[in-house]
């Protein structure tokens, strides 16, 4: 009888427990659906008053500072401009990105290889405000020295700072994607006689290109993302920029400027603005999560709507009512309808596939026409027309990835060096002791709110997001059927939460926490915003680990008598410590980093907040107030070394505390 109800009790625990991991997987979808519904009921406003037409393509953005009367909301040249300012940065970054990961795994000595991975990750964990006082500060008055007008900000400005953040990401990614072909390709191509240039231009990268198109994919949705390093460096204009020193303003950067006083119509703008901008980086995600999942594992089954039984008899037998037969009429239309909505997305994106297949042959059969112009061609024994042997092309190609290499490491160390040396010189003027711990207030400036206002907001979102996210991956990996449609729903939703620009987090934040639930600019609501856009570094970094524990532990555990719960608590979550420690390291530095959303959440003040439902400023955000203001430029020299030293700091305990199969990699 006891036995029994052990049997019992442990069977219930195994529901409830099944039931509260699948909700908090669930959470990335209700995150994704909540940001997208409070966009739009918020932006609602904005459409109807001005039109959907008039906002997306006016030229004119007047918030009536004259009268209502005067009020004008178009976005066009905002968006004429993020797109030119993200080309530019594309085409800088995005090259010297792939030219770095090609050096890194192809032609980089193997003693380098690590410290070149580290470079590339402290270069992708500097907070962007630095970037962009880095931009303020040196870009932009080297550009103001050639300048025709003698202004160094605009395209050209924005799209160097862009590509220089945007190139770790791109180089990373496309690195994995490279180290992903198999050996097998290489030794082919020598094999065939081709030199190790050649095997690598146009054998092993061509084989990567749905990694690389990925990773090209994702820095655009970064550099459309970004809002702090762009308003310091755009010249913040509103107008159609007609050159590369024309001032012009991105739609991320009107937000930031316009949301702290914005009210009415206008604020209902700013809100539709955001609303814009996550559309366009949901269907990018949408467009990468198709590059990534296409061609794997053969023809895929169209999925399909359809409904069970026929008109007069349901799918158990029973015959249905006049009432139910008309239901089912109901249903079937509206199955045939969606399905005809099915085939049209296929059919058009079949068409869209087919057009970049044929511009793509028609651009490599132009390249061998140009090819064989530059090295001539000639003819073997047989008579057969063949290229020169002559490698000069990838030769150059080679060259070209070290020369990539060269510059990022030349742009960090400049960065870097920059801040170290301007940081320390503030120090001495300003006192190292009174700065980091002296009391705020009375004109006296002090990094003390800092120290607090960061860790109180790194306490609730770990606090929230960390359970949830080990939750959420605990039920992925270990309760989950491989390759189910809701385990591919789950990851797509919190990859996609993962790719909202931060900017459209302080929109949901404020419209939710501050305006919602009352919580006004506080260190609660900017907590708050943080769990939501750590959550997916959690998850998936902790899905990683618990899909790396042998699965002979588990056996080993149920064989000994354990159920489910006892070997995930006992046996898979100590083996896979090192990557939740990992994903809290990282969650950490995505936290310190964090701005953007900050300011429209957390508020921006310098005094010591008195509680979690204060006003309080991170670091990124001091560091900002005290650039921008223009009065304090030690200060934000000092406060831009301490981020640098953070950023290190966490980059080392990454690397420390990594599991061993990810350092020999």
């Amino acid at each position: 009888m006891n036995r029994s109800v052990k049997v019992n009790s442990n069977t219930v625990k195994e529901t409830v427990a099944g039931i509260v991991f699948f909700l908090a997987a669930c959470f990335a979808v209700l995150s994704v659906a909540a940001i997208i519904g409070y966009l739009l009921y918020a932006g609602v406003p904005a459409f109807r008053e001005i039109g959907v037409f008039n906002f997306l393509f006016g030229t004119t953005w007047s918030p009536g500072y004259s009268g209502p009367a005067s009020e004008k909301f178009g976005i066009l040249p905002m968006i004429v401009g993020s797109t030119i300012a993200t080309g530019g940065a594309l085409l800088f970054g995005g090259t010297l990105g792939i030219a770095v990961a090609v050096f890194n795994v192809y032609f980089c000595p193997e003693k380098l290889k690590m410290p070149l991975t580290q470079l590339i990750s402290v270069l992708a964990g500097i907070p962007s405000v630095i970037y962009g006082y880095f931009g303020l500060k040196q870009i932009v008055p080297a550009l103001a020295a050639i300048s025709p007008s003698g202004n160094g900000t605009g395209i050209l400005a924005v799209s160097l700072v862009l590509g220089i953040m945007i190139l770790p990401t791109v180089a990373s990614l496309a690195k994995d994607a490279l180290s992903a072909v198999p050996e097998a390709y290489y030794e082919g191509a020598l094999a065939l006689g081709l030199t190790k240039e050649q095997s690598v231009f146009k054998v092993l990268v061509p084989s990567a290109k749905s990694g690389i198109m990925t990773a090209l994919g994702l820095g655009i949705g970064r550099a459309v993302g970004e809002t702090m390093a762009v308003i310091m460096v755009a010249g913040n204009t509103v107008q159609f920029p007609k050159g590369l020193f024309d001032g012009f303003m991105t739609l991320t950067g009107n937000i930031v400027m316009d949301m702290s006083y914005a009210s009415g119509v206008h604020r209902s703008a700013l809100v539709a603005t955001g609303f814009v901008l996550l559309i366009f980086i949901l269907l990018l995600n949408g467009i990468l999560y198709a590059v990534k999942s296409g061609g794997k594992g053969g023809e895929k089954k169209k999925f399909r709507f359809s409904v069970s039984g026929s008109e007069d008899v349901t799918s158990k037998g029973k015959t249905r009512s006049a009432a139910g037969r008309k239901l089912y009429a109901a249903r079937v239309k509206t199955a045939g309808a969606l399905n005809k909505c099915i085939d049209a997305v296929s059919c058009a994106c079949s068409k869209v596939k087919s057009a970049f297949s044929t511009a793509f042959e028609k651009i490599s059969f132009a390249f061998g026409k140009v090819r064989s112009k530059i090295f001539g061609t000639g003819k073997d024994e047989n008579g057969d027309v063949v290229y020169r042997t002559r490698t000069f092309f990838y030769t150059l190609l080679k060259w070209l990835c070290f020369a990539g290499a060269a510059i990022m490491i030349a742009a960090i160390a400049y960065l870097i060096g920059f801040i170290v040396v301007k940081g320390v010189q503030a120090f001495i003027v300003i006192g190292f002791t009174d700065f980091l711990f002296g009391k705020a207030g009375a004109g006296k400036n002090s990094l003390a709110p800092a120290f607090v206002s960061t860790g109180a907001l790194i306490g609730i979102a770990l606090a929230i997001a960390l359970p949830m996210g080990i939750c959420a991956a605990i039920y992925l990996v270990e309760y989950s059927k491989s390759g189910s449609r809701a385990v591919r729903i789950i990851r797509l939703f919190t990859d996609t939460l993962s790719g909202i620009p931060s900017i459209v987090f302080g929109l949901f934040g404020v419209i939710v926490f501050n305006d919602a639930f009352g919580l006004g600019y506080s260190l609660m609501s900017g907590g708050l915003t943080l769990s939501i856009m750590i959550l997916p570094t959690i998850v998936r970094s902790v899905e990683e680990s618990l899909i790396n524990v042998p699965l002979a532990y588990r056996e080993a555990s149920y064989a000994l008598g354990a159920g489910k719960i006892h070997t995930i608590g006992k046996v898979v979550l100590p083996c896979a410590l090192k990557g939740i420690l990992t994903a809290t390291v990282l969650s950490i530095g995505r936290i310190v980093s964090e701005s953007a959303a900050l300011l429209l959440t957390a508020g921006s003040v310098k005094n010591m907040p008195r509680n979690v439902m204060s006003p309080g400023s991170s670091f990124a955000v001091m560091m900002y107030m005290f650039a921008s203001e223009g009065l304090y430029m030690n200060e934000a020299y000092a406060t831009a070394l301490v981020l640098i030293v953070l950023v290190v700091v966490i980059n080392a305990l990454v690397f420390a505390i990594r599991p061993k199969k990810e350092k020999k990699a």
